[in-house]
């Protein structure tokens, strides 16, 4: 099958979406599907092999914070996007924006069957703008989304079952959510890793995220700060984002030992993953967290917000240990504490997270996008998808704008050549 993958910040190693996205690209291929991405031209680390990019939107002033969020714009490049859907027999959009409702719209005009994902909450978006707190502001956005993209799309892969409650409560009506979890790849596992020798003697806490404030790392430096161990924990945070700057100079003031901030590729990041004491998952707002799955995948424990909104807390073990009231850095402080004077519970935990960690392996979730693939193909030749079966005279209208665009862009071309 001829599978077309549609996310703005493809092939940009600080997002989760993204890692998602490619490892789910390769594991396809192996089991003999051609699969495109098509994203933002911004290219970080490897890029992948069918890659198309279309150019970058410029946002004036905010666009340095906008790229070190992991958050891309494309600009819509209509030849590009119809002949990157032409020919495909399965479009799958990530992300409800534009790029994904203007790949909607082509391939429903190209007669393509598409899916897509639920990985994004309003509080996502919304926490970038300090106003993740607001009831009626998320769910003014949540319903966007519904009216923009998944009104119009039957099949949609949430990476958690807090995902698909998300979407039943709020009355996603004419959706099916499959609950699959984007995994974790082989080549997180456990390993003998020599500590580095400044850090002998220190119990090392981390997280490995982007640095913004919804992962919340800032509970992590105040926690610590509270222990009774300050003076022996070692905080290290993999990752890069908007918030380095102030974390350092909140680290400065408050940690007895330097913290180490550092953005890591996947071998820098499973080496301190072995090696390191106890995951910390601070996130208020997660779809689901592939970083804690990694950790647990190396063996180690991880200590999980409890927020309504994270469900990566579905993954931890021991519901009174590993878990932490959320915002609470004096709780976190006690967990952390609790980790450091029992070892043996620690080491007695480490063995069931790494049994536990195997029925999150990668090979076993594609399957079952795989699945949902062939059965939104197999809906769309019977006229079972949603476009079919409640079709919409605004999307008419919207492929007109696009047919406008797409000439005018053709115009302006052969003017330039």
């Amino acid at each position: 099958m001829k599978i077309l993958f549609a996310l703005e910040c493809a092939n940009q190693p600080t997002n989760g979406t993204t890692a998602s996205c490619i490892r789910f690209a390769k594991e396809l291929e192996k089991k003999g599907h051609e699969v495109t991405i098509i994203g933002c031209d911004r290219i970080v680390g490897e890029k992948y092999h069918r890659y198309i990019g279309l150019p970058k939107y410029h946002f004036p002033v905010t666009d340095p914070l906008i790229v070190k969020g992991g958050f891309l714009v494309c600009r819509m490049i209509y030849k590009s996007l119809y002949e990157a859907i032409k020919g495909q027999d399965l479009v799958h959009v990530f992300l409800p924006f534009k790029l994904s409702n203007v790949c909607r719209l082509i391939a429903q005009e190209e007669g393509i069957p598409i899916t897509t994902a639920f990985h994004i909450f309003p509080q996502n978006v919304t926490a970038a703008m300090h106003l993740a707190w607001s009831k009626i502001i998320n769910g003014v956005l949540l319903y966007s989304f519904k009216r923009y993209l998944y009104n119009q799309i039957k099949y949609v892969h949430c990476p958690s079952p807090l995902a698909a409650d998300i979407m039943k409560k709020h009355n996603f009506r004419n959706n099916e959510p499959r609950v699959i979890s984007n995994g974790v790849i082989p080549f997180f596992h456990k390993i003998d890793v020599a500590r580095p020798k400044e850090y002998e003697g220190r119990f090392i806490v981390c997280m490995s995220g982007r640095l913004v404030d919804e992962k919340r790392q800032d509970l992590i430096i105040k926690a610590v700060a509270k222990s009774k161990y300050n003076d022996k924990i070692q905080v290290i945070l993999c990752g890069q984002g908007t918030n380095y700057k102030r974390y350092l100079k909140l680290a400065k003031r408050k940690l007895a030992n330097p913290i180490k901030i550092q953005f890591c590729n996947a071998e820098e990041l499973r080496k301190i993953l072995n090696y390191m004491d106890l995951y910390i998952h601070a996130s208020d707002y997660e779809i689901e967290g592939i970083s804690c799955l990694e950790a647990i995948s190396c063996g180690k424990v991880a200590l999980i917000s409890d927020h309504k909104y994270c469900a990566t807390k579905d993954f931890a073990i021991d519901k009174e240990h590993c878990l932490f009231k959320h915002g609470s850095p004096k709780d976190l402080a006690k967990k952390i504490d609790y980790f450091i004077e029992h070892k043996d519970e620690l080491k007695r935990l480490e063995v069931e997270y790494l049994e536990h960690s195997k029925k999150y392996a990668l090979a076993l979730q594609v399957d079952a996008l795989e699945q949902m693939f062939f059965d939104a193909v197999k809906d769309f030749k019977e006229g079972k998808d949603l476009h079919s079966l409640h079709p919409r005279k605004k999307d008419k209208r919207l492929l007109r704008r696009i047919h406008r665009a797409a000439k005018k862009q053709e115009k302006n071309e052969a003017k330039s050549a």
